[in-house]
């Protein structure tokens, strides 16, 4: 059941990304490395997690198409800056080229600068026929949120710091928390945003969410050390070449494959404890997916 939902969804998502990308033409180097970006293949979790919390409610996806490209070129944006050599200095990126080796460095730097910004004007432009105001400026508040300082950048600027030192296990929950953990939660909110959903449910689909944004960082961790050039895209080991921290640097590799199990089920009880079976399938095979994927 799930596999024809992710291959739908993600054509679906990339379809409409690939229509907006090409209301862009000029600067044609920016245009040109945004599409390169963020249609370079992808498993597009982040759209389909807000299409799921759609479906769950019964609303049509088309509501949620704006913020799900937006939150894509968001998650690209990220990725184009983390490949850079000031970060971690990747050659390739889904087994293809990182887009500052395509189109150069300062380019690289300006593609993700215009993903970011571009953003935004997706959620206001595209949702203003689609949504009220107000949900909007919602969903513009929770993605500023999320994708900045108290979300994503300052995961990765803790990261940085901790690089080369010992720390504890509540700075790698931070790290991890906000510098991956908030990218998945913010889909689940946009589609809870989007459906009206009452306070207590929502905060239950919260806590699912920083569940599977943790489980989603330590299979990557996991992966690290396990995974291969042909089956992840990009070179492995580069955790333990920078010294980041990770869970199986600090915990073992034996213990992060139980701590992973473990926040896996519980994952899936809050679904099973809130939803009836046939609602919840897809979010209980989505949670199995994110930790168990080969790449």
């Amino acid at each position: 059941m799930l596999k024809p939902f992710l291959d739908e969804k993600k054509l679906f998502i990339e379809k409409n990304l690939d229509s907006f990308l090409n209301e862009l033409s000029y600067p044609t180097q920016i245009a040109e490395g945004m599409k390169y970006a963020v249609l370079n293949g992808g498993k597009r979790i982040r759209p389909i997690l807000l299409f799921m919390i759609l479906d769950l409610f019964n609303k049509d996806e088309k509501f949620g198409v704006p913020s799900a490209a937006a939150l894509e070129m968001i998650h690209s944006y990220s990725l184009v800056h983390d490949d850079l050599p000031a970060l971690d200095n990747d050659d390739y990126r889904r087994g293809k080229l990182t887009t500052h080796k395509k189109f150069g460095e300062a380019e690289g730097i300006l593609i993700g600068d215009a993903l970011l910004t571009h953003a935004f004007y997706i959620l206001t432009e595209k949702n203003l026929p689609l949504l009220s105001p107000e949900k909007i400026v919602e969903i513009i508040r929770l993605t500023s949120s999320y994708a900045g300082i108290n979300g994503m950048i300052g995961g990765q600027m803790i990261d940085i710091e901790s690089e080369n030192k010992k720390i504890d296990m509540e700075t790698l929950k931070y790290i991890h928390k906000n510098k991956t953990g908030k990218l998945l939660r913010l889909p689940i909110e946009i589609g809870c945003v989007i459906s009206e959903v009452s306070k207590e449910i929502r905060e239950k689909l919260e806590k699912y969410a920083d569940l599977i944004g943790l489980a989603f960082q330590i299979k990557d961790d996991i992966l690290d050390i396990e995974g291969d050039f042909e089956t992840l895209g990009k070179p492995i080991g580069s955790d333990a070449e920078l010294n980041k921290a990770t869970y199986p640097s600090l915990i073992g590799l034996d213990e992060s494959k139980k701590l992973l199990e473990d926040i896996v089920n519980e994952a899936k009880e809050i679904i099973k404890e809130n939803f009836s079976e046939e609602k919840g399938k897809l979010l209980i095979e989505l949670t199995d997916y994110i930790a168990f994927r080969k790449k």
